[in-house]
């Protein structure tokens, strides 16, 4: 095929009359699949997803992340968990600045209390250990580390009056309980 040159404007004419063509050919392009009235429905729908629900969620995602802290933290049972309750509800009211402050002071170990008070286990880890060993679950050598911990810190005279009563309802475990405790450490072990 030669090249078209302007001695020859015939292939440009032709060019130009089969793009005319092609465009009267061309149907109108639409935006959405809907129209009308069902347009303006899912706009609607859309807009209150958008405006009620969206927030909603972006809440209780916010409210879950800022409460982690202090779900860690009762969970590893940190002696500290009511401080740093406190300072995940600060960091909501302040936006979260605080939030990375009690995610790091959940997952730290409280050497300084450890030092001062003999343990790096809050009350509740106690109160919990104390009821699996009055039921008999706890292995007998759970209930000693457990009763030497409160020991120690009964000696250093830090021991709260409710951990006071558990330390002696354990001194009190009558034998069967003691013997049970052993029978399922060494049923375990099988």
């Amino acid at each position: 095929m030669p090249l078209p040159s302007p001695d020859h404007p015939a292939p440009v004419t032709a060019r130009i009359a089969a793009g005319l063509a092609a465009l009267a050919m061309a149907t109108s392009a639409k935006a959405s699949f809907l129209s009308g009235d069902a347009l303006d429905t899912a706009a609607n729908v859309i807009s209150w997803v958008a405006l009620i629900l969206v927030p909603l969620i972006l809440i209780v995602v916010f409210w879950i992340v800022h409460v982690m802290p202090e779900k860690i933290a009762e969970r590893n049972h940190h002696p500290q968990a009511k401080a740093i309750n406190t300072l995940c509800l600060l960091s909501l009211v302040f936006g979260g600045m605080l939030w990375p402050i009690a995610w790091l002071w959940a997952y730290t170990k409280p050497v300084a209390y450890r030092v001062a008070y003999g343990t790096d286990k809050g009350e509740s880890y106690f109160e919990e250990y104390g009821e699996k060993a009055r039921r008999g679950e706890l292995l007998a050598d759970d209930l000693r580390q457990l009763r030497e911990e409160l020991d120690d810190m009964h000696a250093r005279g830090v021991l709260p009056p409710r951990l006071v009563q558990l330390r002696q309802d354990l001194r009190e475990l009558p034998a069967p309980v003691q013997a049970d405790a052993t029978a399922a450490a060494s049923g375990g072990a099988r």
